[in-house]
């Protein structure tokens, strides 16, 4: 046992060495995750305001101007201005307004009745998103607008009153949502490159050949050059969170020990699966493409960290159990936004661990101590 100690830690200093000797792998580990993490940060968003909305005003009263003027007030929705009925589709064609709200003709009149007055709201759906938003934030300010009209005519007291509590992220921002899963899309990749690119170069190099004269075993072999790079997985796991908490305001509710639990493991079967890839391919371009195929897709359409799982076709479902992104999004939400700890995170921990095991199994089974 003590010989393994030493070998394994032998092996895991000549890696070092390799590390420090070649500054782009500790690019590749520190300085490419904190910069997609602020590109994603700050390039992806679903939270869109701006949205130009054109207006058909059939009633030309006081109460149709105002409710123009409501719309409008805000930075949700911007005034694209006031066109004909003819002319509402044309403007979404030209691109000019992504909806168009059709104040009827007797509008004002019926309000002051007491009688439901109905909005007709055309709608974009060439961008979906957009789309949504629009119509939600539309609704929102016509609910909002209509209870205060109310409140100026005779009008049935409601017999009940929803009211809407969000837990976890009460102001829907985007970044709340998105750097979970942005964090282990990006960690995925530079995992799994990482050992996948630097070992694999060795093999070009024929530096391997030289471990074969000695009496190193292929399990010293594989946890001593997987130990360093573990390390700088988790100096890069620590700088990508703490982007997210200093820069996007990411809350942290949940338990740090969880938390370390599902990196580390999350990182092995990763940092396993690199060097699985370039055990098989023994070549870096083959490498880096293999690598980037089957981590950067999986990662990134399967793991729930935009796309919902359950509203995913079953087959795709089903797939998607074998991809460990999934579970470590899944981690990360419950850790960073509510607030749970390793009770309620053990499926997910159970299954980053069989990945993990499953990965360095077969990278030491399928590594061979020969040339050829």
């Amino acid at each position: 046992m003590k010989r393994f100690i030493q070998r394994t830690w032998a092996m895991s200093a000549k890696e070092v060495l390799h590390v420090i000797r070649d500054p782009r792998s500790l690019y590749l580990a520190l300085g490419m995750p904190v910069m997609m993490i602020l590109l994603f940060g700050y390039g992806v968003s679903f939270d869109l305001d701006h949205l130009g909305v054109a207006f058909v005003d059939l009633d030309q009263t006081a109460s149709s101007r105002a409710l123009r003027q409501r719309f409008t007030s805000g930075i949700d929705l911007d005034d694209a201005g006031l066109i004909d009925e003819d002319y509402a589709e044309e403007a979404l064609i030209a691109g000019e307004a992504v909806a168009v709200l059709v104040i009827d003709e007797g509008f004002e009149a019926r309000l002051r009745r007491g009688d439901d007055a109905t909005l007709q709201l055309i709608l974009d759906g060439s961008d979906n998103n957009a789309a949504i938003q629009t119509q939600a934030k539309a609704e929102n300010i016509v609910r909002v607008h209509g209870a205060r009209l109310s409140t100026r005519v005779m009008r049935a007291t409601p017999l009940f009153e929803a009211r809407l509590w969000t837990r976890f992220n009460p102001d829907a921002r985007s970044a709340v949502f998105l750097v979970p899963g942005i964090s282990a899309y990006v960690l995925a990749i530079v995992a799994v490159l990482l050992t996948a690119l630097t070992i694999a170069s060795e093999w070009e190099r024929g530096s391997m050949a030289q471990l074969f004269a000695t009496p190193v075993s292929r399990l010293e072999i594989v946890l001593g050059k997987l130990i360093p790079y573990m390390v700088l997985g988790i100096i890069a796991v620590l700088l990508v969170l703490a982007v997210g908490l200093w820069v996007f305001d990411v809350p942290f509710q949940g338990s740090p020990s969880a938390l370390a639990v599902l990196s580390v493991l999350f990182l092995a079967g990763m940092l396993g699966q690199g060097l699985f890839i370039s055990v098989i391919t023994r070549n870096q371009m083959v490498a880096t493409q293999t690598a980037t195929l089957s981590s950067m897709l999986p990662s990134l359409l399967l793991s729930g960290f935009i796309f919902p799982i359950q509203n995913m076709p079953e087959a795709l479902q089903v797939l998607t159990r074998a991809i460990p992104a999934r579970y470590y999004v899944e981690g990360l939400r419950g850790v960073l936004l509510r607030g749970n700890g390793l009770e309620e995170l053990w499926p997910q921990v159970i299954a980053l661990a069989i990945f993990a095991a499953i990965m360095l199994a077969l990278s030491t089974v399928r590594f061979r101590r020969t040339i050829a």
